[in-house]
């Protein structure tokens, strides 16, 4: 298991413009040659929107694009037709395929943060596709099946055990809360990369809200 400190994440974004950005792996200009990437998982950048700021329509391909609000209301707009307001409780996936265009955007009163995790396809290409699930619960796992993962949300109340998924890899991202993974203890912004070995039992020290990404290969 090797574990990643919120703090470590790169910073980018545009704060001039109302946006804040902490990237996990590689990205952009950060350019990290040892974490590129997880398996499929590309990238979990955590994206901070003022009112009013947003991601102007730009391209993407061969790429899964999952998105987790955590506060506030995040407006996507897509070049297949799609508008959509995602919350909290929602998750979002755009399939880019062989390639679609987007925004997103905070057009609400009060800060936005959200998630973003791009996963590599198995088989590129294909026609885009959209899909969003409202207030998904934490015994339904979200298949993201052109990536072979599966998302597992999980919130956990203060001194409750839950298991983490037993698979080739799991990459855990702690939202929000203090938890106990093995002999460690994470915050919000720490994340575990878990390869070679049956999943261990998580721990909420306080009430938290956890993502695990269960992968079938890594």
């Amino acid at each position: 298991m090797s574990v990643r400190r919120g703090d470590e994440r790169y910073r980018g974004g545009d704060p001039g413009a109302g946006i804040e950005s902490l990237h996990a792996f590689s990205f952009g200009r950060f350019y990290d040659p040892d974490n590129l990437r997880f398996g499929p998982v590309l990238a979990l950048n955590e994206e901070r929107l003022a009112p009013g700021a947003g991601f102007e329509e730009h391209p993407h391909s061969h790429t899964e694009i999952l998105t987790w609000v955590v506060e506030g209301e995040l407006t996507h707009r897509d070049s297949a037709g799609h508008t959509t307001v995602v919350r909290p409780g929602d998750v979002q996936c755009l399939s880019s395929a062989g390639g679609v265009r987007h925004e997103e955007r905070n057009e609400g009163r009060e800060p936005l943060v959200f998630l973003q995790m791009w996963l590599a396809p198995e088989d590129p290409g294909g026609e885009p596709a959209y899909d969003v699930v409202r207030g998904i619960a934490d015994s339904t796992p979200y298949a993201v099946r052109p990536a072979g993962a599966l998302l597992h949300v999980r919130r956990v109340a203060a001194g409750e055990r839950t298991a983490v998924p037993d698979a080739a890899g799991v990459y855990v991202h702690v939202v929000r809360g203090r938890v106990a993974l093995a002999a460690e203890e994470l915050g919000p912004g720490d994340s575990a990369r878990i390869t070679g070995a049956p999943g261990p039992e998580l721990t909420a020290l306080e009430d938290a809200e956890v993502l695990f990404w269960e992968l079938s290969a890594v």
